[in-house]
């Protein structure tokens, strides 16, 4: 039995907002339950997956013992790696059969990211729905992608089965529909496995702040109508004060606090393991293992001196460099859950606030940047590149320019394709392509999706170019000039957001070198939440502020332009901490 989950099913499902602890709970669960003599293996099917680093060994696709921790496996599912080996089960047969210009076809209409992935979750259903493939183990753990693809993730199941079963053309963006429908029973045994609650519980990972407890319930809602009712709520990172002089400490305890009482609902209803906020990062097996089990001690606290915050550079002055254009596009990217939206959201206002007009927007089907603005100024737009809508339009304008003068078999053919689920990705990305379009006559500041899936869109370009002319000769300009724009440092901005923690810096540096091979280079990085600027007495408190030091001197050697943005608070905490009334 594990503290954190003390009922455990075979399966556990590990979900929520990114940067809300889902790869360390599903760390320390699978160590608590494998400390107890069960077999455990521990899977990762984020394509941004960080679990390396945490439990500090060198993954594959394969099971790897974990040396610490006698009974642990674990394994990453590499999504490129699956789509490689995708391709070549479904072209392989055909190679040196079908004429070269054929199977060159199959070849560029395999290259998507829809393609990257059904093969990611190809292999996620060999774990799921085939027993002989983990027959050796007690416990099935994924550490699971970010919300909002997470659950796209579980609609896959249903979805392809929908898709084969109504295609009647004998082909796809995935390649030969054959190919396909021989996945199909695993897909609905994958299917019935997660709506089993016998065999599978949802841990639905949460931070006790208002933004990740209402995406917690958005989850728990839509998880409910896919059928998935065995929920568990892990309430990761409860502070409370144990220094009432320090300021910086009461505000985050009121915070949080705030957030409890406004907790919605349906996650108030669900059983509930709450873990304090640690003064030690989660990386490593004995700071996991504390983690899981409060009994045993963590490392060390650390109370050395914290960093000089004069190193770093400003907001302010980053704003001033950005308005210097007058125009533009400026993206934050990085780790789920490191503050992209908030950050986007506030230099949108900013820079509103001082004439300019100013579209604010989001890839991020997760994101909510209407909840992130405050006070609007009247320069600022808001807007949402909504996959439904674009959907429909992609469709609607397909067919009405590559299905003219069509016969009957050959639209029902061409509205078939379109039903695809690989459609959505086409269209997404021609919606990206006009918004930063729209930087050559006003700013555009784009919150855009976590990290791998961003990666994922921006290398989607060549293969959507492919795709268009597959279905049509007509290339849109802002398509066409997608590329040159992002790549242009005077037209485009990119911003990498992380915290002044280990494993999102790391990630927004692997970032950093996948935008490089693109010829795409960061403007800036911001360092956001950090208790380096903030005076703190809080023991808890100090020890974080202190270990910031080591990652904080990494990033400034790495990156030539820095700016730490410090932890801050709500209005409502600022308010009642200072007596004043709301």
């Amino acid at each position: 039995m594990s503290p954190l989950i003390p009922h455990p099913t075979p399966i556990l499902f590990f979900t929520g907002k990114g940067g809300v602890g889902k790869t360390s709970s599903a760390c320390a669960t699978a160590i608590a339950l494998a400390e107890t003599g069960k077999r455990v293996l521990l899977v990762s099917t984020d394509p941004a997956s960080n679990l390396d680093e945490v439990l500090g060994i060198s993954l594959t696709g394969e099971a790897l013992a974990i040396p610490e921790v006698p009974g642990l496996s674990a394994l990453n599912i590499d999504p490129e790696e699956a789509a490689r080996a995708y391709r070549e089960k479904m072209i392989g047969p055909v190679r040196g059969v079908l004429p070269d210009a054929v199977v060159t076809s199959m070849e560029e209409q395999l290259s998507g990211a829809c393609t990257t992935e059904i093969a990611a979750f190809d292999e996620f259903s060999k774990l799921l729905g085939d027993p002989a493939r983990t027959a050796a183990f007690d416990h099935i753990l994924f550490d699971t992608a970010p919300t909002g693809h997470t659950l796209r993730l579980l609609e896959l199941p249903s979805a392809w089965s929908n898709f084969i079963d109504t295609n009647v053309g004998g082909t796809s963006c995935l390649g030969p529909l054959s190919g396909l429908a021989a996945q199909k029973a695993l897909y609905v045994a994958s299917n019935a496995v997660l709506r089993n609650g016998a065999k599978t519980t949802l841990v639905l990972v949460a931070r006790p702040d208002k933004p990740s407890l209402q995406e917690a319930e958005r989850t728990r809602a839509e998880l409910a109508q896919l059928g998935i009712q065995n929920v568990h709520l892990i309430l990761n990172g409860l502070f409370k004060a144990t220094d009432r002089s320090d300021e910086v400490a009461l505000a985050m305890e009121d915070q949080a606090n705030q957030a409890l009482e406004g907790i919605p609902e349906g996650l108030r209803s669900l059983p509930r393991t709450t873990i304090p906020l640690l003064p030690f990062g989660l990386v490593g097996i004995p700071a996991l293992r504390s983690m899981g089990n409060p009994e045993l001690s963590g490392p060390a606290l650390t109370m050395g001196a914290a960093i000089d915050a004069s190193r770093f550079d400003t907001m302010a002055s980053l704003v001033d460099s950005l308005a210097e254009q007058g125009k533009g596009v400026v993206m934050t990217m990085g780790k789920g859950g490191v503050g992209k939206t908030t950050l986007a959201a506030h230099l949108a206002t900013i820079l509103a606030g001082r004439g300019f007009n100013v579209t604010l927007t989001t890839t991020d089907p997760a994101a909510h940047v209407e909840r992130a603005l405050g006070e609007r100024p009247p320069r600022l737009r808001v807007t949402r590149i909504d996959p439904e809508l674009v959907v429909q339009q992609y469709r609607k304008e397909i067919l009405a320019t590559a299905g003219e003068g069509l016969d009957a078999q050959g639209r029902a053919m061409l509205e078939e394709d379109l039903r695809s689920p690989c459609t959505e990705e086409i269209a997404v990305f021609r919606a990206f392509a006009d918004t930063v379009a729209q930087g050559q006559d006003h700013f555009v500041v784009i919150d855009t999706a976590p990290t791998g899936h961003t990666v994922l869109l921006l290398d989607a370009a060549e293969a959507y170019h492919r795709e268009v002319l597959r279905k049509t000769s007509d290339m849109p300009e802002a398509v066409r000039q997608l590329l040159p724009r992002l790549r242009d440092p005077a037209f485009t901005r990119i911003l990498l957001v992380t915290l002044p923690e280990a494993t999102p810096i790391h990630e927004a540096m692997q970032l950093e070198r996948d935008l490089a091979r693109a010829g795409i280079h960061p403007f800036a990085w911001l360092v956001n939440q950090s208790l380096t600027p903030l005076t703190v007495t809080d023991p808890v408190l100090r020890s974080r502020q202190a270990g910031e030091t080591k990652h904080l001197n990494e990033l400034l050697n790495h990156a030539p332009r820095v700016v730490l943005e410090p932890l801050s608070f709500s209005r409502s905490t600022l308010l009642h901490l200072t007596g004043v009334q709301a």
